[in-house]
């Protein structure tokens, strides 16, 4: 056989050899992943009426179900009325802790809202929603005004 031949053999089985490694080494073959994983509780908390100006956060209480440390990376708010306060520190294994939500009573009516949580432990992130109706202020409700007497 020419050497030629030789060559183009050897380049093509070694190609090919690195090729199948190549395929056994796909990321998601073997993953490697911590088991944590978050439960809350509840994923809403609704309240038929708030009063106006009032400062009763809404409370999410979750556990770390998982065998590793949990970090919650982000909250979310879906817009700037709403406020989470996350824990800073992880939470250990079988650990529970809270994520605090406030929200704007300065706003009257009906609202409904949305935290988006995203943790070190899960590919999906947890969607939480707040939900209530803000109370008039005392001071906007308009009193009833007597027509004049003459």
């Amino acid at each position: 056989m020419p050497l030629k031949v030789k060559i183009m053999k050897t380049l093509l089985f070694i190609g090919l050899s690195l090729c199948s490694f190549n395929l056994l080494a796909q990321p998601g073959a073997n993953p490697v992943v911590a088991e944590s994983n978050i439960a809350f509780k509840t994923l809403t908390i609704e309240r038929a009426d708030i009063a106006y100006d009032a400062k009763d956060p809404f409370i999410f209480e979750f556990t770390n179900t998982g065998t590793e440390p949990m970090l919650i990376l982000e909250a979310r708010p879906s817009c700037g009325c709403t406020t989470p306060e996350k824990p800073t520190e992880p939470i250990a294994a079988k650990q529970s802790s809270r994520l605090v939500v406030n929200y704007d009573t300065k706003r009257v009516g009906p609202f409904t809202k949305t935290i988006t949580v995203v943790t070190n432990t899960s590919p999906d992130p947890v969607v939480l929603t707040i939900k209530g109706n803000v109370l008039p202020s005392a001071e906007a409700t308009p009193s009833v005004i007597a027509p004049p007497t003459y």
